[in-house]
């Protein structure tokens, strides 16, 4: 049984934040659920050396050029001396493309530094560009109001998604920071591994946008995805639940759709991009159920029943329609998003009930009539 300290150490970083109504402490068997099959990449994601294809070039993802010689360059993580710092350095950088390529350079600095864990307190909000202007989601325009054709809207609204990704990510490293003796190392080396990928991302689609003849800023975009970081800021197994499982996994969804939109757009290049980005957002979800489950395992909870339970207090709403092969291989179980599945299973044990009770009349009449 984990104490009420080290409940609230997990629940969030202010050692005074009351226990939560669906989080008290219990020793409910985990298996009560089917247990999530990791992802079987997930071991050499984790092992990969630092991606340095941080351009798109004719036949897919390519390095950058060489700077010129003689070019001064100072880098601005120089001064960090832990990864948290790192992580507030990002979140507290404006410019979209500087803030990608600083996110890059910090997580190379903890690879080969390999910089303590550290704790540092991540800004309120991340720093962002006077544009695009955020509104609500209601007032985003949509695609024939935008001004943007259909490529270049669809792309525009994948680099903020991206954008807030990079963002999404630091902050869990720098506010969970505190944690880091409850929490393993990898988690913190985890996430910002997925800022390292977003940021690549991001200057995917800046790039490609810049192709067309715009640039990220150029229609209104929405804060949703910041304001459900927020809700999560002082529950680690909420951030979990709300972010990679909900928000990354609808990624997951989305990918595809996108994928066929602008192939009958016309726009190949485009579509390589999002399918990779796609690909690689795999990982990423996966990382948010492993380290889910990890955490409901130190607190003695059910992952499935507790995942429920979590956006029900959160009032966070799972839409589909869901890519149930992507979902599958970052290791989401259907019973925690899909309603069908419990109808499904109920179903089926209820044909189970209606034939054993069927063979059971049948024997009690061969009973009868042998007797």
């Amino acid at each position: 049984m984990l104490t009420l300290r080290w409940a609230q150490l997990l629940l969030g970083p202010r050692l005074h934040i009351s226990t939560p109504k669906s989080f008290s402490i219990t020793t409910n068997s985990l298996s009560s659920t089917s247990a999530p099959r990791p992802w079987p990449g997930l071991h050499s994601w984790r092992l990969a050396p630092t991606n340095e294809l941080r351009t798109w070039g004719p036949l897919g993802p390519a390095p950058l050029p060489d700077p010129p010689d003689g070019e001064d360059f100072r880098d601005p993580t120089s001064s960090a001396s832990s990864l948290a710092e790192l992580a507030a350095l990002v979140l507290s950088t404006p410019d979209p493309l500087a803030k990608s390529r600083l996110s890059h350079l910090a997580f190379s600095r903890w690879l080969r530094h390999r910089l303590p864990i550290g704790v540092a307190a991540p800004p309120k909000s991340p720093a962002r560009p006077k544009k695009p202007c955020l509104v609500s989601p209601k007032e985003v325009p949509v695609h024939k109001a935008s001004g943007l054709p259909l490529n270049a809207y669809m792309l525009h609204n994948l680099a903020h998604v991206e954008l807030n990704a990079i963002d999404l990510a630091w902050d869990t490293v720098a506010r969970f920071s505190p944690l880091h003796e409850v929490l393993e190392d990898e988690f913190f080396t985890d996430f910002a591994r997925v800022a390292d990928d977003e940021s690549r991302h991001f200057a995917w689609c800046s790039q490609r946008l810049a192709e067309l003849g715009f640039s990220y800023g150029d229609m209104p975009a929405h804060n949703l995805l910041w304001r459900e970081c927020e809700k999560s800021s002082g529950d680690v197994s909420a951030r979990l639940a709300v972010i990679p499982l909900v928000q990354e996994a609808r990624g997951l969804d989305a990918g595809p759709r996108l994928v066929q939109k602008l192939v009958g757009f016309g726009d190949h290049r485009s579509s390589d991009i999002v399918a990779k980005i796609a690909e690689e957002e795999v990982a990423h979800v996966a990382v948010g159920v492993f380290w889910f489950v990890q955490v409901c395992q130190k607190m003695g909870r059910v992952p499935c029943a507790t995942f429920k339970e979590l956006l029900e207090e959160y009032d966070v709403q799972l839409k589909g329609p869901f890519n149930f092969s992507a979902r599958d291989e970052a290791g989401i179980p259907r019973e925690w998003y899909d309603c069908t599945c419990k109808q499904k299973v109920t179903n089926e044990l209820s044909e189970v009930h209606d034939r054993l009770a069927a063979i059971v009349a049948m024997e009690k009449e061969n009973s009868q009539l042998n007797g």
